[in-house]
């Protein structure tokens, strides 16, 4: 029983929203420039708004406003192996050619993701804006649900049959094959809207500091469903689906019949032992109900951010601090009553705050000039991801990722540059599941940045993630669960910057 509730969980907690890169719920792909390289946490530039905004107090004095548009798509693929159960599917039963193991694939797409970076510069101060998605921003959608919810429910009749539930069933004129069926879907949305004032001051002509606050406003919704569970029996040789509730009901309904007999001819103990199996089946009645969820989260939630930017020479060297953000969504949820009934979603229940913290960050940067048109960087970031309320220790570590690049300008109108990113989770098997997961990744990115007017720049981008395995093995009741785990994301960006 306790594992159906959670397979019904799993199913329905199964979309979050598209992440880019960094640590948990937070997406680093602010401007198109970090597209083209994403080493820019010493570079000075009006995309410094995020990466280094301590550095933009170095740009010319006037307006500089930065505007971008991204699109992005997604996808999530869980390789699954449930013993040899997923053969029992009627409707897409797996082969022993892949060694029954299934793919459960989700596309995320965000077809539109803006940002905007401003700031006015004026003498030795420079008051900066941005706004871009923090989180999230877009949406997802799994088909055919996930192994951790079909690996239940074809356990179902599998443990029945070896429990010798067809004894039982012979007076019924029916047996159970093992086989089943179900109807899952499942769509998300999540954004995580950041809203970043802040201010840098030169205290001379090769130091920097800026100090500012970020509010986050975070906005989802999920809705899902798990449905028409339906198992397959056999009566007389004729091959039939009896839906899994009225199944169990009327088995339960059988074994009161037969206590009732038994208590009548005195057999007390077997009466009790049938009437304790007859309420075992209807619990499983209540728990394969067709199950909705449909809810809504908002929340914010408002952090300081520091930087500190310094010049020598033909070298610059940059950070950033970025403090935790402690988020608490409510929720708006309109979800069936069997949803009500399973403790699990009690996440989801209506009214309820649920703690999404972004995690707090800190970036170190370098940029060297090698010669007046080209340009070298490196970067570190590290995620304090532990320190978030919805993760613990056991569940995971701290993100470190590692950046280089490198920026050429090809003449006084033409700019290219690419970079690389590598992107450490510290994932434990605690924290994995087809639920939720990430996975370590390299990301590269190149473009190309084109001076169409005196104050015009129009930037273009292409930026990849590819990101490892993840295997996981686990013994269930003496049957091997495996999963592996990966993801795809791509990103194209298109921007412009201008000067007042």
């Amino acid at each position: 029983m306790n594992k159906l509730k959670f397979a019904i969980t799993a199913l329905i907690l199964t979309v979050t929203g598209t992440s880019f890169a960094g640590g948990l719920l937070t997406n680093t792909n602010q401007n198109i420039i970090f597209l083209r390289n994403p080493a820019r946490d010493a570079a000075i530039g009006i995309d410094g708004v995020y990466s280094n905004p301590a550095g933009v107090a170095f740009l010319g004095e006037g307006f500089h406003l930065s505007l971008n548009i991204q699109n992005a798509r997604q996808t999530r693929e869980v390789l699954t192996g449930y013993g040899n159960l997923f053969q029992n599917n009627v409707n897409n039963p797996a082969t022993a050619e892949n060694n029954f193991i299934r793919k459960f694939k989700g596309d995320a797409d965000a077809p539109i993701i803006p940002s905007i970076q401003a700031a006015y510069n004026k003498d030795k101060w420079s008051f900066q804006f941005g706004f871009a998605i923090m989180g999230g921003g877009g949406k997802c959608k799994f088909d055919n649900g996930l192994g951790s919810f079909e690996g239940v429910v074809a356990s179902i009749p599998a443990q029945l049959i070896a429990g010798g539930i067809n004894n039982s069933l012979q007076a019924m004129g029916t047996q159970l094959t093992g086989g089943y069926s179900f109807d899952p879907y499942m769509r998300g949305r999540q954004y995580y809207y950041g809203f970043t004032l802040g201010s840098a001051y030169k205290i001379n002509k090769n130091l920097s500091v800026y100090g500012g606050v970020r509010l986050i406003y975070g906005s989802a919704n999920y809705f899902g469903y798990v449905k028409n569970i339906a198992f397959q029996q056999n009566a007389g040789g004729n091959l039939s689906m009896v839906a899994a509730p009225a199944f169990f009901t009327g088995l339960a309904g059988a074994l009161n019949q037969q206590a009732g007999q038994l208590e009548m001819a005195g057999a007390v103990e077997q009466a009790a032992a049938l009437k304790q199996q007859a309420a075992q089946m209807q619990g499983y009645a209540a728990m394969t109900q067709d199950i909705e969820l449909n809810c809504d989260q908002t929340g914010w939630g408002i952090a300081p951010i520091i930087g500190i930017d310094y010049k020598t020479g033909k070298l610059n060297l940059a950070a950033k601090y970025e403090f935790k953000t402690r988020m608490r969504l409510k929720n708006e949820s309109a979800n069936s009553e069997s949803a009500k009934a399973i403790a699990m979603l009690d996440k989801y229940a209506n009214g309820k705050r649920v703690a999404e913290d972004s995690p707090a960050l800190l970036t170190v940067g370098a940029q060297y000039e090698v010669l007046p048109s080209l340009r070298l960087m490196a970067g570190w970031h590290h995620y304090f991801d532990v320190d978030t309320k919805q993760y613990t220790k056991d569940m995971l570590g701290d993100t470190n990722e590692y950046l280089i690049g490198a920026e050429y300008d090809i003449n006084k109108y033409v700019q290219i540059s690419g970079g690389m990113q590598k992107t450490d989770y510290d994932m434990k098997d605690n924290g994995m599941n087809d639920i939720s997961f990430n996975v370590s990744s390299y990301s590269f990115g190149f473009g190309v940045g084109v001076n169409v007017a005196k104050n015009i720049k129009v930037n273009l981008a292409y930026f990849q993630t590819n990101y490892e395995d993840y295997d996981k093995v686990q013994n269930i009741g003496g049957m091997t669960v495996s999963d592996s785990f990966t993801r795809t994301n791509r990103v194209l960006g298109v921007g412009v910057d201008m000067t007042f």
